[in-house]
């Protein structure tokens, strides 16, 4: 188990900073520990045609590592692709290799950061003339936006989360050396980062609960869909909270439920806005979205956990359930079809519930051919759902 920060080694930790800069910056910094592995977490649908993704990563500051959370944003101009940094171990240090955009993807450390960047290559799309088309196989596009797409299922190596946590390159980490295209690649001309990168890794290097010694390498905010945009964390605690079953129908379709008020209310905010949110509104948007960490929090320790068995019944439950949690990691379903399907399936479990109580505990054929139909409906309803122009909204 990777061991994380105390007090008494932060000063040594710190004087071996060669230069303490933010990680976006072009110069190299080292220090004596390695860096958390990379956290697990949902991609959120790219929000405007012509972004780009890049993925989440560890940074550092005298406290320790902090995550980056991944993010949209748009490249610095056209033709150009996202080389990630990456940590390096070598003569007993950690060293951090810079970030850079250029016409061609470049060495990452063999890192697998996941959607489209699984250790060597860019996978996420490709150039057209000035229009950038997204490989639906591994990157997730707002469809009702987003229009220039292709397939290229060829190149997965993971499609939704990161299966390889490894956040280093070297011993003890992963074993990966440029190849000549990707070597050539480092001498090409290169761009930094644009404004809105450094702005945003700033304000995750500013918040303390991104620090790996408050959140023990699970970041609260691991992806956004935009610089300053909406965060996604809430969603990826729900579906885990779902796929767990620590999560009940019941109390998914209220947390889905309160999601769906609150994105409604931030739109008709933004609409009478330009476009933006006043710093009030921020601010009671903010402490809702508080309210909503709590409720996942209590609900998912809470003694209500959803537990169906073995049996035919059970185990077509349990699937709808994994089904529901898929969608809503993956933004196909927004929080408000969400919240239906978890209403669905709460009153089918009631009823499952009364013909159980009713027979000793056991359905009969009639009632298991009725729950059948119903459990079909239900799955109807979710495929559509998870296959219509609604996303979760940013």
């Amino acid at each position: 188990m990777r061991k994380y920060l105390t007090p008494k080694i932060l000063l040594f930790l710190t004087m071996l900073c060669l230069i303490p800069v933010a990680s976006y910056a072009q110069v190299a910094i080292s220090v004596a520990i390695g860096p958390p592995a990379l956290p697990v977490y949902a991609q959120p649908p790219c929000p405007v045609e012509g972004y780009m993704w890049t993925p989440g990563y560890w940074g550092w500051r005298t406290e320790g590592y902090y995550w980056v959370p991944g993010v949209w944003v748009a490249p610095p101009r056209v033709g150009v692709f996202w080389t990630p940094g990456y940590w390096g171990f070598a003569g007993g240090l950690y060293g951090w290799h810079a970030v850079y955009w250029g016409p061609h993807g470049g060495f990452y450390g063999g890192i697998n950061y996941g959607f489209g960047y699984g250790g060597v290559g860019f996978f996420c799309g490709r150039w057209t003339g000035e229009r950038f088309l997204y490989n639906t196989a591994v990157v997730n596009v707002n469809r009702t936006v987003v229009r220039n797409v292709y397939v290229d299922r060829t190149v997965i190596n993971n499609t939704t989360v990161v299966n390889n946590h490894t956040s280093f390159n070297g011993e003890g980490g992963v074993s990966a050396r440029a190849s000549a295209s990707e070597q050539a690649a480092e001498h090409e001309n290169h761009f930094q980062s644009t404004s809105n990168q450094l702005s945003h890794e700033q304000t995750a290097r500013g918040d303390n609960n991104q620090l790996a010694s408050v959140n023990h390498g699970r970041p609260g905010n691991a992806a956004m869909d935009s610089v300053n945009g909406r965060r996604y964390n809430q969603q990826g605690r729900i579906a885990n909270g779902i796929s767990s079953g620590q999560m009940t129908a019941g109390e998914t379709k209220n947390i889905e439920g309160r999601e769906a008020g609150l994105n409604k209310e931030i739109h008709n905010d933004r609409a009478a806005n330009g476009g933006t949110l006043t710093p009030q509104e921020r601010g009671q948007v903010n402490q809702q979205q508080n309210n909503l960490s709590k409720s996942i929090y209590n609900d998912k320790h809470n003694a209500n956990t959803a537990s169906y068995g073995n049996n035919e019944v059970g185990a077509r439950r349990n699937l709808q359930q994994q089904r529901i949690a898929n969608g809503v990691a993956s933004g196909q379903m927004s929080p408000s079809e969400a919240s239906k399907a978890e209403n669905h399936e709460q009153k089918l479990n009631g009823h499952i519930a009364a013909d159980r109580a009713a027979n000793g505990g056991k359905l009969t054929p009639q009632e298991k051919r009725n729950i059948n139909g119903r459990q079909n409906n239900a799955s109807r309803q979710i495929y559509n759902e998870k296959h219509n122009e609604k996303t979760a909204p940013r």
